[in-house]
């Protein structure tokens, strides 16, 4: 298994269909053939990746 944000293969297993990639720092969840990566914030709460992209697509797009 590689990592699907920056294809290490160094991921360890945190739980039921939950991974870490130690390449990038990431987890994700790999449902069927659905994948969502998630940074991991300093307090230790996800916040999904595509979501941090789009605000920081919306900023560019208004400035």
């Amino acid at each position: 298994m590689r990592c699907p944000h920056c294809n290490c293969r160094d991921i360890g297993k945190i739980g039921a269909n939950q991974f870490y990639c130690w390449g990038c720092f990431m987890e994700f969840n790999v449902s069927g053939d659905e994948v969502k990566v998630f940074e991991v914030a300093e307090d230790g709460s996800l916040v999904a990746v595509d979501e941090v992209a789009g605000l920081d697509m919306g900023a560019e797009a208004v400035g």
